[in-house]
């Protein structure tokens, strides 16, 4: 079963993703504050890390460096509520080694899950 961290500082947005991917053959954890998140992304090793971007404290990007330093077969899809991030997120995700995906929120479920096995069928 592939285990994907679910990270955002809205509870009810990051329980109601897990929810979805659960439902869909997952095994999800989530976390609502980046710190907590790599703290557990080192002992749960997600195949797939599903991030907010804008949170209190610690952002998303910095998060996606971090896990991509650390975790390098983890693959990772970001996400934004805000269209004005699109730009400075494509550019920040555009140095890493591997692709980001980036979707805006809100998602269609069906579009989620869609961009989760197309950034999975890439994990070596």
């Amino acid at each position: 079963m592939q285990r994907i961290l679910i990270v955002d500082d809205d509870h009810l947005v990051a329980n109601t993703l897990a929810l979805i991917f659960l439902k869909n053959g997952f095994e999800a954890k989530t976390a609502y504050s980046a710190d907590e998140a790599l703290e557990s992304a080192r002992s749960f090793s997600p195949d797939l890390l599903l991030c907010d971007v804008t949170m209190p404290g610690r952002d998303g990007l910095a998060l996606v460096c971090d896990i991509t330093r650390e975790l390098p077969s983890c693959r990772i899809i970001v996400l934004t509520g805000f269209y004005s991030n699109i730009k400075d997120v494509r550019e920040q995700s555009s140095k890493l080694d591997r692709p980001v995906g980036i979707l805006t929120k809100p998602c269609p479920p069906t579009d989620l899950l869609r961009e989760a096995a197309s950034m999975l069928a890439t994990a070596s």
